[in-house]
């Protein structure tokens, strides 16, 4: 391939490029700025119009056109905490904590309501198995050293005394 060759087609390469970057870019007159003839004066025409249309800071009411001060913002996140907390007890103030407290449990509620429905009732009669009733004469020591015993057992004995 000869220089001349080589040459044109660095050219043509190049002219290409040029063109699909200038398609990139767009055309300058499509602007929405004053500036059209100069990339770097519509921006800074931009950056002025922006600067000038800024927020201003007003911690005494809210709108699209003022916002908060930094320590208003602060205030309104410390009441917002607050007001979740309710006054709980550092023990209990963060999601950690309350989880912790109920045992890592995601069905806590149905955990205790089942807890609740396996009490042994005094208020209220209650229709229990017979291993219910074995374990809750055995949680209530029933028979135990702090009860007269079994009755069985013991109407036996007393019986057997009264005949001797």
């Amino acid at each position: 391939m000869s220089l001349v060759t080589q040459i044109s087609d660095v050219v043509t390469q190049l002219g290409t490029e040029i063109k699909t970057t200038r398609s990139q870019i767009g055309d300058l007159a499509s602007l929405a700025t004053t500036a059209k003839s100069n990339v770097v004066a519509a921006i800074n025409e931009l950056e002025g119009s922006i600067a000038g249309a800024g927020a201003t800071i007003n911690d005494t009411t809210t709108s699209t056109s003022s916002v908060w001060s930094s320590q208003k913002t602060s205030d309104q996140i410390t009441g917002a905490v607050s007001g979740l907390l309710n006054g709980a007890p550092a023990a209990l103030d963060t999601l950690k904590e309350l989880a912790d407290a109920i045992g890592d449990d995601a069905s806590y509620a149905a955990s205790t309501t089942t807890a609740l429905g396996n009490r042994l009732r005094v208020d209220a009669a209650q229709g229990l198995t017979s291993t219910q009733q074995t374990q809750g004469r055995s949680n209530l020591d029933v028979y135990g050293t702090n009860d007269i015993g079994d009755p069985t057992t013991d109407f036996v004995a007393v019986l057997t005394a009264a005949l001797a």
